[in-house]
């Protein structure tokens, strides 16, 4: 017989069948099935948020523009929720609180008057009342150091017109010179109680930026306080609040009366220029010329500069001073030649 021709098939060379799955009908499926699920997702997803915007979200048509919402203090958010909603300012108390919860602020709420200049979606009410953002513009008021609580009060009715200048006389007056002189941002209806504690607090500050020097220079807070608010009256640069302080430390050393002409701006405003001999004789515990040591309490409120300078004095040799009417400075050894400043430079 013929030789036969045979041929060997290797088993990489054998084809393999597809499986169903794989198969060119049924590929593109997966595929398919994932963008209409991504579609679909869009879509719901789309419909819910449109309609909690119509239902929930969006401002109520009839919004109250130019409105204040007052929202009293230990309000809860229940209580708020329906206020706002009773108010006509959301649309929807529930949503409110549950937008309130998700997003964490169900305990932020900040009481005060909220401005309604324009229409807002109740998740911008959410987030003005949770960080405090009244809509009020803040009034700037400027306190000069050396201002006594009785000028202050005035110069923050001047700026705050429906501020209550008595009350805040009565609770501000046994802190005398302990509410810092300084440029505060206040709301047009803040409280004088939260003016008191705003300069209590920036007093507090900023003498613990100086701490460890009124430690080292040993005297009571109040003792300095007192000093340094007759200093900042009788000195203008921090060189001659310093020489000033040395001399009054140095008086009082020496069982001396202050005679500061300072303390009559308390008693009955004079000064230096408008003082007389009857004034001199007022029967007053801030008077310095009859009273030895310091008055009872600070005369007006001192800055930063004239509290340093107060717990660093200069020693000089001189026990007396005084300023003439161009603010210039002049120092004397001894009475006789205070008496001859006096004849010289205040005439």
């Amino acid at each position: 017989m013929p030789p036969t021709d045979t041929f060997t098939v290797l088993p990489s060379e054998v084809p393999t069948p597809l499986p169903e799955s794989e198969s060119p009908e049924v590929q593109g499926r997966p595929v398919w099935s994932a963008t209409v699920a991504c579609v679909l997702t869009v879509v719901v997803g789309f419909l819910m948020w449109s309609v909690l915007w119509w239902t929930c979200i969006r401002p109520p048509a009839d919004f109250p523009v130019g409105t204040v919402f007052t929202v009293e203090k230990g309000t809860g958010l229940s209580a708020l929720s329906a206020q706002l909603e009773s108010a006509l300012l959301i649309r929807s108390a529930a949503f409110f609180k549950l937008s309130a919860y998700l997003s964490g602020n169900q305990g932020s709420i900040l009481s005060g008057e909220y401005v309604m200049k324009a229409p807002a979606t109740s998740l911008e009410l959410l987030s003005r009342i949770s960080s405090g953002a009244f809509g009020i513009e803040y009034k700037e008021v400027t306190i000069p150091e050396g201002t006594s609580v009785r000028q202050a009060a005035v110069l923050i009715k001047k700026m705050l017109p429906e501020f209550d200048e008595k009350h805040f006389i009565e609770i501000a007056a046994p802190f005398e010179g302990y509410l810092f002189p300084d440029t505060y941002h206040f709301l047009p209806k803040t409280a004088p109680e939260e003016v008191v504690s705003a300069m209590q607090k920036n007093f507090d500050n900023k003498i613990a930026t100086i701490q460890s020097d009124i430690t080292t220079f040993g005297k009571p807070l109040s003792d300095i306080v007192k000093m340094a608010s007759i200093v900042e009256e009788e000195g203008r640069t921090t060189i001659t609040r310093r020489t000033i302080a040395g001399i009054l430390w140095k008086r009082i050393s020496i069982g001396m009366p202050l005679q500061v002409d300072a303390s009559f701006l308390y008693i009955n405003g004079k000064n230096t220029y408008t003082l007389t001999l009857a004034d001199l004789a007022i029967e007053s515990p801030y008077n310095s010329y009859l009273h030895i040591g310091l008055p009872p309490t600070p005369i007006t409120n001192p800055g930063l500069d004239s509290i340093v300078a107060t717990i660093s004095p200069i020693s000089t040799p001189y026990l007396y001073f005084l300023t003439d009417k161009k603010g210039v400075m002049h120092y004397a050894r001894t009475f006789d030649e205070h008496v001859a400043n006096k004849a010289q430079f205040l005439k």
